[in-house]
């Protein structure tokens, strides 16, 4: 009986020990978990919508109506679709390249003298195409970027006469040019609302080449043919691999 008090005492004396033990230990916070930063690098597909504000200058250059010029303006709606590719080599700077097909509305149409809409400008609706480099800073899920390149199209521009009774002349003139190129430049900001969904705002001007447009001996000049381009998008990246929470 002796030995069993003994034995008994030496164990609940040697387990207050270790408690007194443990207390005495201090204990560092637990280690904060850092999400690793968003990774913009990888092929992106999407698509946008928004507004144009569109304009053209016609000059009459050879006196068909009088010698002088007068201007089409219109605003319209685009939309269209974007494929391209991002590369973040730095974790702040990204650059870029990016293809773009999209759709403007509102034709632009404008009478330079006459009353009787005796000779008509017209831009026709269009397709139309950018090819751009982008260059951005990244601040974890958000990107500031700025873009340019090539444009192509913006629609074809033609010059009309079809009256010809009374004062508003005495024959037809019909005269076109379709094809364009240009350039363009602009800028946004994009923001990745989830692993692979981003949404951004974006601003393009596009400035297209002048055109010369004839038929027998009259000509017509078709020059500021540009355009301010305000757009919504929605893009999905796909992920290159590491770096992405």
């Amino acid at each position: 009986m002796k030995k069993m008090l003994l034995t008994s005492a030496a164990v609940l004396a040697f387990g207050c020990n270790v408690q007194a033990a443990d207390l005495g230990v201090a204990r560092g916070p637990a280690a904060a978990i850092v999400a690793p930063a968003f990774n913009w690098t990888g092929f992106y597909f999407g698509g946008y919508i928004g507004g144009a504000s569109r304009q053209a200058r016609f000059t009459d250059i050879d006196g068909y109506n009088a010698v002088g010029s007068w201007n089409a303006n219109r605003t319209s709606f685009l939309g269209g679709v974007t494929l391209g590719y991002n590369w973040q080599f730095t974790p702040n700077v990204l650059v870029g390249i990016e293809g773009e097909l999209g759709y403007l509305g509102g034709a632009r149409r404008a009478d330079p003298f006459s009353p009787g809409l005796d000779t008509e400008g017209r831009i026709a609706d269009s397709l139309y195409g950018l090819i751009t480099a982008r260059v951005g800073l990244t601040a974890d899920r958000a990107l500031f970027y700025v873009k340019g390149g090539l444009a192509l199209g913006g629609g074809s521009a033609s010059v009309v006469d079809s009256c010809v009774i009374g004062a508003c002349g005495g024959g037809t003139y019909s005269a076109s040019s379709s094809s364009n190129v240009g350039w363009t430049i602009g800028g946004g900001v994009e923001y990745a609302v989830s692993g692979n969904w981003t949404v951004k705002g974006e601003y393009n001007y596009i400035r297209f080449n002048n055109r010369t447009m004839t038929d027998g001996a009259f000509r017509f000049g078709v020059s500021n043919n540009d355009a301010h381009l305000f757009k919504v998008g929605l893009n999905y990246l796909f992920a290159s691999g590491g770096g992405r929470y």
